[in-house]
């Protein structure tokens, strides 16, 4: 089924413009993003072919079934409160049916939790991508003797310094466990070949060290010390980085540098419209999708604040959702009852005037 379908056949409840037009942050080259709500004709809804939502290719264009459009109101989820309190002027087409559907029917404190929650989780993935972008990691993958270090004089050199220092080929080189000490070993030299010592490593690929067969009586030339630890946590940042390289928005990335930022602008900007909205819902009880404070927040868009000035401002932020949360005359839950009685109602309704 397509949104084409959709209109085809009537299925339509609620149209309306959303994202940044609808908050009233659209610049020139904003895309004009549409949000909606159908329902399925009685012989798919009973049907086993259920279908909850229904996208265009670059998902600008989201409609969803009445069930999981109140199953997510009542859930308190952002984007669906948003789309039910569309200003007027952005609405499109909206069904008699939905003229009397109370925004205060869904209302409660889990808007702490779906609108401040959602925008904290915005907050660490734009610690991860400052991260990302103050701490770039080589394409040159490095291996596990990068994380070797030896013992000298009083302290420690890195192993392929050590190598160097002595003119020495890791392939020569034999490790032997030390019992009760963990990821230390006892580390050989045979210059000449002849013990046949597997030396260090055997393939860039590989996540440990070798261990040798060492003739009895045999000196170690010192001790080595492989952080293994720190191997597997540079394994996994290294393959982190470089998803996210091959999965980012160039636009968006390239946006981010130009303004000098290390952060997504855009995405922190609709994260203090999030932890507003959080607050006037916990204090007024009311969903104010238009922003008041367009100027403030297209501040943060443009780069215009340090990244440790948006955190610090955010801590302040929770902090009074956290007093507002504490003093909200909304209820703690919605009233699930009430929700699914109007579900069925407008429903029951569509159905008998299309039968």
């Amino acid at each position: 089924m397509t949104i084409q379908d959709l209109r085809d056949k009537n299925l339509i409840l609620l149209e309306c413009i959303s994202g940044s037009r609808a908050y009233g942050l659209d610049l020139p080259t904003s895309d004009t993003d549409l949000k909606g709500v159908f329902i399925l004709p009685k012989e798919k809804y009973y049907g086993l072919d259920y279908i909850p939502q229904v996208a265009n290719e670059t998902n600008d264009e989201v409609f969803y079934e009445l069930k999981r459009f109140f199953e997510l109101l009542a859930k308190n989820n952002p984007n669906i409160l948003e789309l039910l309190n569309t200003p007027a002027d952005k609405v499109i087409f909206k069904h008699p049916l939905f003229e009397n559907l109370d925004t205060s029917l869904f209302l409660s404190k889990k808007c702490k939790h779906s609108f401040a929650g959602y925008a904290m989780a915005q907050i660490k993935k734009a610690r991860g991508l400052n991260k990302k972008i103050v701490n770039p990691i080589s394409k040159e993958k490095k291996n596990i003797l990068h994380f070797c270090y030896v013992i000298h004089e009083q302290g420690s050199i890195p192993f392929l310094k050590w190598l160097e220092k002595n003119n020495f080929q890791q392939e020569n080189c034999g490790l032997v466990n030390i019992p009760h000490m963990k990821n230390l070993y006892a580390l050989f030299y045979d210059k000449n070949g002849d013990l046949n010592f597997n030396g260090v490593m055997k393939k860039e690929t590989a996540n440990d060290v070798l261990l040798s067969s060492v003739p009895k009586g045999t000196k170690p030339i010192s001790h080595l010390s492989f952080n293994l630890d720190g191997y597997a946590k540079y394994c996994k940042d290294y393959k982190e980085y470089w998803s996210w390289i091959k999965l980012r928005n160039e636009a968006r990335y390239e946006n981010t540098i130009e303004h000098g930022k290390n952060y997504d602008t855009k995405n922190m900007m609709h994260t203090f419209r999030l932890l507003h909205m959080a607050e006037e819902i916990l204090r007024g009880g009311k969903v104010n999708v238009h922003r008041e404070n367009r100027d403030e927040l297209l501040a943060i868009r443009f780069g215009e604040f340090s990244y440790d000035e948006l955190i610090e401002r955010s801590n302040q932020m929770i902090q009074r959702i956290e007093d507002a949360h504490s003093v909200s005359q909304l209820p703690e839950l919605p009233n699930i009852d009430l929700i699914e009685k109007m579900l069925i109602e407008i429903r029951d309704q569509w159905y008998q005037n299309h039968s």
